[in-house]
């Protein structure tokens, strides 16, 4: 059988704003399409109480404690889980790039908001990890239901910040997460891709699992300017320059398109699952992957 899953209250949930919303959304949504839970043989021991609220599973009530206190109770399990998760997510100021759709930064928070959801929803442990110019929050993983809500805190409460380079936080990174798991990166990937891969690299190791989640906007694929546009340096404050775009989109969607190329092939290289995340699809496809990406791992 697979294991039960954690309930998380709406109301609690509610204080965290549209993006604790959205990803309970996408989530529930997202697993009203999956007919049979991919997971088995997860064991469990009993970490805390906490408050019976209404679609919760009856079984999980702790009767004994119910005959004590005339309340109802629900039993929390802290998972001695074969998956520990860590998100790391990069907050640096590339991430703030904004198109039609929403920017790359908030397209990751939502997906890293909906894998925490998803991944304590099956008892998986996750932790989060933030940077921009410095590591900005490193949350161990675990699995219980009050810690989705700190990992939803941190995400709200992040605003893209400085640039620099990424290959020296993810070392860092990879230092301090010292027992072995899956890493998530959510990532534009805006940097020297030797020192990146490199650092993937110290990830695999450590005896990680990495999923690299490549996050683009459409226009730094397509580059559909026509007019003369004036483009500003999200990592370095005041430096803008106005260019005709048609003159430089052959050569910049040649070099735009190798660099993709090579990342995912030297992603590949280092046994990393690459995938390109554009911020026009659906968040619920990166949900997708990670499931894939989980099972087969369990096999």
């Amino acid at each position: 059988m697979p294991p039960a899953s954690i309930h998380f209250d709406p109301t609690s949930l509610s204080k965290y704003g549209r993006l604790a919303m959205v990803a309970r959304q996408l989530v529930e949504g997202f697993l009203t399409g999956v007919h049979k839970s991919p997971y088995k043989g997860f064991s469990v021991e009993f970490a805390e109480h906490r408050q019976y609220y209404p679609g919760d599973e009856i079984r999980h009530i702790d009767w004994r404690a119910y005959g004590k206190t005339d309340r109802y109770f629900i039993k929390e399990y802290e998972e001695e889980t074969n998956l520990k998760a860590y998100l790391l997510v990069d907050a640096s100021g590339s991430m703030a790039y904004k198109g039609k759709t929403a920017s790359k930064f908030e397209y990751a928070q939502y997906i890293a908001a909906s894998l925490a959801y998803l991944m304590l929803h099956q008892r998986d442990a996750v932790g989060l990890a933030l940077h921009d110019t410095k590591v900005r929050q490193m949350i161990p993983p675990k699995a219980n239901s009050k810690h989705l809500l700190q990992i939803l805190r941190v995400l709200q409460e992040t605003q893209p910040g400085g640039e620099t380079s990424m290959a020296p936080l993810w070392d860092r990174m990879a230092e301090q997460i010292t027992r072995r798991g899956m890493v998530v990166i959510l990532s534009d990937c805006f940097d020297n891709l030797r020192a990146l891969i490199r650092a993937i690299q110290h990830f695999r190791h450590k005896r990680h699992e990495v999923l690299l989640f490549h996050v683009l906007a459409p226009e730094e694929i397509e580059f559909p300017f026509k007019k003369w546009t004036q483009f500003r340096n999200l990592e370095v404050a005041g430096h803008r320059l106005l260019v005709d775009p048609q003159a430089l989109r052959k050569e910049y969607r040649k070099n735009f398109d190798q660099f993709c190329k090579d990342l995912r092939e030297q992603a590949g290289q280092a046994r990393v699952d690459y995938y390109l995340l554009r911020t026009d699809e659906p968040v619920e496809k990166a949900l997708g992957l990670y499931l894939t990406a989980r099972q087969s791992r369990m096999k």
